[in-house]
C-alpha cells in the first residue's frame, strides 16, 4: 500500500459512463477525492440499447481519461436482447476479456467487484486463485437467481444447465472474496446462506445524487391527480406492461410518463396504442444532471420489478434517487422495498404484476390531499439522508476495501 493508508485500488465493471453506471462511478471519483490511485477495467459502452455508443471503436485495449480516473476497456460482444444466448454471450465475453488483463491488477493493493452480474468477478477471483491481489464482491443481484428468473431462461434443461454451472464457481468465489457485500437485508442473509462467511458479509445501501430536493413546478391541482414518473431502463424485469395496463385502468386524474430505453419499450408503446391509453407517455433517456426537471414536473415516481423471489431481496437504485429528489414512491417491488416504504410512510405500495392492484395505488395517490404528498416527501428525503447517502456509502466500502488489502476482516 502506498503511504498514510491510500491505497491503489482497481474497479472491476461491466458498465461505466457513458453509460449510466452511477454507482462505480461516484465510488471510483470518491475514492480518487480521498487520495487513493484508482484505475477502472471495464468493456466499450453499449448498454442498455446493446450498440456501440457512438465515438467508441472496440480494439483489444482502449484507455481514457474520465473525470481524473483512467479507465481501459476491453472488447465484448454488444447485446442486450432477449436472446438468452446472446445474453450469456455478453456477460461471457466480458469475463474473458477482462480476465485477459491482469498486468493491471498487479498494481493494485485491491480490486472492487462491481457485480450488477457475477460474470465480471471473473478475473478477479481467477487472478486470486493463481496468487493474485485480494478483491471486493460488491453484489447487485443475487446469481444464479436474476437470470434463471427472467423470461429468458425460465425453466427448461437451460436453467439447470446454468444452475449447476455456475453453483460451485459462485460458492468458490464467495469463500475467496475479502468482503461480500450485499445491498439489502434480505440480501445479505441469503448470500450468509450461500457460502459466505458471515464475518465477510457487509449491507451497504446503494445512494444517489443527494442535491436539495427538487421543487415541483405543477400547478396546484383542482381535482384529483397524480403524475407518475418511471425512469430508467424499460426492460423485461421492470413488469412496466402492469404499470401501462394500470394507468390505462386508473384513468381518474392518473397520468404516466416512462422515461428511458431497453428491449420491452417497443412493445410498452404499441400495448398503449392497442389500449387507446392517451394517459401514456413515453420520453427518450436523459442525462442524470436533468433528471432534476423530470422529477420537479412528477407528483410521485414509480418502482417496479416483477414478483420474482430475487427481488424480494435487492434494493433497486432507483429507489435512492427518488427519496433523494424528495418525491413520493409508489412501488410493486416486494419484500425489503415493500417494507421499507410503508415502515417509513414515504408512499405507496401494490402486490406485484397485479394491474387491480396498481390501478387502486394510482387511484389513491391521485385523491391524496397535498399535506400528506408533502409529508410523504419530507420523510422519503429524511430516510435517504439517514441510510442511503453517498458518503456513507464509499466510507464503508473504502473501509471494506482497506481490509482486504490488508488481509483482516
Amino acid at each position: 500500500m502506498t503511504s498514510e493508508g491510500a491505497m491503489r485500488i482497481l474497479v472491476v465493471t461491466q458498465y461505466f459512463p457513458p453509460e449510466t453506471a452511477p454507482i462505480p462511478a461516484d465510488l471510483a471519483r470518491g475514492l480518487a477525492e480521498r487520495g487513493h490511485t484508482v484505475r477502472v477495467l471495464t468493456g466499450f459502452p453499449n448498454y442498455p440499447a446493446g450498440r456501440i455508443f457512438p465515438g467508441y471503436r472496440q480494439r483489444w485495449r482502449h484507455r481514457e481519461n474520465i473525470d481524473g480516473v483512467v479507465v481501459h476497456r476491453v472488447p465484448l460482444f454488444a447485446d442486450h436482447s432477449q436472446s438468452a444466448v446472446k445474453r450469456m454471450l455478453n456477460y461471457a465475453s466480458f469475463a474473458l476479456s477482462s480476465a485477459t488483463a491482469r498486468r493491471l491488477s498487479r498494481g493494485a493493493d485491491v480490486i472492487y467487484v462491481y457485480a450488477t452480474q457475477m460474470t465480471a468477478g471473473f478475473g478477479p477471483w481467477l487472478w486470486r486463485v493463481t496468487g493474485g491481489r485480494p478483491y471486493v464482491l460488491h453484489v447487485q443481484d443475487l446469481w444464479p437467481d436474476s437470470i434463471i428468473g427472467s423470461s429468458m431462461m425460465a425453466g427448461g434443461p437451460k436453467e439447470r444447465v446454468v444452475s449447476g454451472a455456475l453453483g460451485p464457481w459462485l460458492r468458490s468465489a464467495y469463500r475467496r472474496a475479502g468482503a461480500v457485500i450485499g445491498i439489502a437485508p434480505t440480501m445479505v442473509s441469503t448470500l450468509v446462506s450461500r457460502g459466505v462467511p458471515a464475518e465477510r458479509a457487509h449491507l451497504v445501501y446503494n445512494w444517489a445524487d443527494a442535491g436539495a430536493p427538487v421543487p415541483s413546478v405543477l400547478p396546484a391541482a383542482e381535482e384529483p391527480r397524480a403524475e407518475v414518473l418511471y425512469a430508467g431502463n424499460v426492460g423485461d424485469m421492470q413488469d412496466l406492461e402492469t404499470a401501462v395496463r394500470a394507468a390505462h385502468a386508473a384513468d381518474s386524474g392518473v397520468a404516466l410518463t416512462i422515461v428511458g430505453d431497453g428491449v420491452a419499450k417497443p412493445e410498452l408503446q404499441a400495448l398503449a396504442a392497442e389500449l387507446g391509453a392517451d394517459n401514456v407517455r413515453f420520453g427518450d433517456p436523459v442525462p442524470r444532471e436533468r433528471m432534476p426537471d423530470l422529477y420537479a414536473r412528477a407528483d410521485y415516481a414509480l418502482v417496479s420489478l416483477k414478483d420474482i423471489p430475487v427481488f424480494r431481496g435487492t434494493i433497486p437504485s432507483k429507489l435512492q434517487a427518488v427519496l433523494a429528489a424528495g418525491v413520493p414512491v409508489i412501488t410493486t417491488v416486494q419484500g425489503d422495498v415493500r417494507a421499507l416504504v410503508d415502515d417509513a410512510e414515504v408512499g405507496l405500495t401494490a402486490d406485484a404484476e397485479s394491474v387491480d392492484g396498481l390501478a387502486d395505488a394510482f387511484r389513491t395517490a391521485a385523491a391524496l390531499p397535498p399535506s400528506e404528498r408533502v409529508g410523504m416527501a419530507r420523510r422519503g428525503r429524511e430516510l435517504y439522508d439517514t441510510r442511503f447517502s453517498r458518503e456513507s456509502g464509499i466510507s464503508m466500502i473504502e473501509q471494506l476495501l482497506s481490509a482486504a488489502a490488508k488481509g483482516t476482516r
